[in-house]
């Protein structure tokens, strides 16, 4: 596309300027000549900085004199030949030498969607001196494992993993890449389809395959969490996907299964990295850390306020229990951000989830709903969170929850 100020049309109303969200308009002086010298003047007119400008169109919509033009010139895409593309990819992600679960989970989910796809399941591993891990990856549902170590690699940094990655990606061509919506998989795989030139989905809540053109339908929440999305990508591979941690549950283990090591290595020029890494400080959980733990309290709007959350802290003591969070507790600030339960905080999946107060909105339940078991605890037997509970329970929090801390402390001294 290509944008130009009308010369003749334009009268200098500074209405384009005020438009313009990237102050990329200026109202200058412009010379007009009627034929001879002696008749030039000099007029305001509008002046487009075309390295600001992004076309957008905001000043030719506001224009009343139409001196605006956008020319519009089709975009030629070569779409690429797809028909070799083959096999579900899942990255490993490791700390310190250590496969994170969010990888069980993601090819626990590859396994499936691969019986729909008639191909196989491959992860990806970089690091170094990682030959531990093989054995355990295999067994959880990994048919091939594409190797990459080197002792630059040992600790995740940006460019050296988005370098093979890359490499991997073009020489076997799969037709799908799943990585886990992490720190790591999140500032990873991005940089990576960028380079492939192929779609991504972030941050989805499910997967499945379209059984007749054999694509990859990915689920996400979207518009603050109100509507559930389905993605896809037809016409670019791989196509490719960031799952949340604690969506899917790993296939158990099956010291049956074989599998494939297939050990890459590339020029040393590829590891280097224009970032330098000075240390690894590990973060000490004062508390039973939220993604992990088995049994979660969780509170919401019903409570009332900050001070309220001291009813959920004592059953939560009680139990061996995280404390939990709707979104809403937290933009009232009575809970920090990292208790949130939810699209925008944590994905959760405990063996014990309790909901107290909680209306049970999209966005919170999409971030819990993978719990064995939900005891939803509200005084509005009309709240969605008794659709998805395994057990409810109508009544006042503040009468139940002591009661439910009390009857759990005289249990469990027996």
């Amino acid at each position: 596309m290509s944008i130009a100020i009308i010369i003749e049309k334009c009268t200098g109303c500074t209405l384009c300027v005020k438009a313009c969200p990237f102050d990329a308009i200026r109202i200058m002086d412009k010379l007009e000549s009627s034929g001879s010298a002696s008749d030039s003047r000099s007029h305001k007119k509008a002046v487009i900085d075309l390295h600001k400008c992004t076309i957008c169109g905001a000043c030719k919509d506001v224009c009343k004199f139409k001196a605006v033009l956008i020319d519009k010139i089709p975009a030629k895409c070569e779409l690429p030949d797809i028909k070799d593309y083959k096999g579900i990819w899942v990255f490993i992600e490791q700390k310190n030498g250590r496969v994170q679960s969010v990888s069980y989970e993601l090819l626990g989910k590859a396994q499936e969607l691969s019986k729909k796809l008639n191909c196989q399941v491959s992860g990806v591993l970089i690091g170094n001196k990682l030959e531990d891990q093989l054995d355990e990856l295999i067994f959880c549902g990994a048919d091939n494992i594409y190797l990459v170590e080197a002792p630059e690699l040992a600790n995740f940094q940006d460019e050296p993993y988005t370098n093979i990655l890359v490499e991997l990606v073009r020489k076997y061509k799969p037709e799908i890449l799943l990585c886990g919506a992490t720190n790591i998989g999140r500032s990873l795989i991005s940089r990576v389809a960028i380079n492939i030139k192929a779609g991504l989905t972030a941050d989805c809540t499910g997967l499945d395959i379209e059984f007749d053109k054999k694509i990859l339908l990915q689920t996400r929440p979207a518009f603050g969490g109100n509507i559930m999305a389905t993605i896809i990508s037809p016409n670019y591979r791989p196509q490719m996907a960031t799952v949340r941690h604690k969506v899917f549950v790993p296939m158990p283990a099956d010291k049956k299964r074989k599998g494939k090591i297939i050990r890459e290595s590339f020029d040393s020029a590829l590891y280097v990295s224009r970032t330098k890494l000075l240390d690894i400080i590990e973060e000490i959980e004062s508390t039973v850390n939220l993604s992990e733990a088995d049994i979660i309290v969780s509170g919401g709007r019903g409570l009332g306020g900050a001070e309220n959350f001291k009813l959920l802290e004592e059953l939560a003591h009680v139990l061996g229990a995280a404390v939990g969070s709707s979104r809403a507790a937290v933009d009232s600030g009575w809970m920090p951000y990292s208790h949130q339960v939810g699209q925008t905080g944590r994905t959760v999946a405990p063996k014990i989830y309790i909901a107290c107060g909680i209306s049970g909105q999209i966005q919170h339940l999409v971030g819990m709903q993978s719990s064995k078991i939900i005891i939803a605890i509200n005084k509005d037997p009309e709240a969605p969170i008794f659709k998805l509970a395994t057990y409810g329970i109508v009544g006042d929090l503040f009468q139940i929850v002591p009661a439910l801390t009390k009857a759990f402390k005289a249990a469990l001294r027996k």
